[in-house]
């Protein structure tokens, strides 16, 4: 499964980054947060936490963050512990 990382500059597209190397990323340290774009669907991102929580046994926090007045203006924050 492949997820696209938060943007850093509006007019720049995502970068992507696969499960395998969050899992990496996690497994290295006690917690990471992680921001993914708002293109990521909804479903995608719920299978993402199901992922660390039932497989790997983390506890994972998931949340819709708005950053600006427009609707589209938001990514999605997660949480894994």
């Amino acid at each position: 499964m492949e997820v696209k990382l938060a943007r850093t500059q509006l007019d720049k597209k995502p970068e992507m980054i696969t499960l395998e190397e969050i899992a990496e990323k996690v497994a290295k340290t006690k917690g990471e947060i992680f921001y993914f774009d708002r293109e990521n669907s909804h479903k995608t991102l719920i299978e993402l936490t199901n992922y660390f929580e039932e497989k790997m046994n983390k506890s994972v926090y998931f949340r819709e963050v708005k950053f600006g007045f427009d609707e589209d203006d938001y990514v999605y924050e997660v949480h894994i512990l």
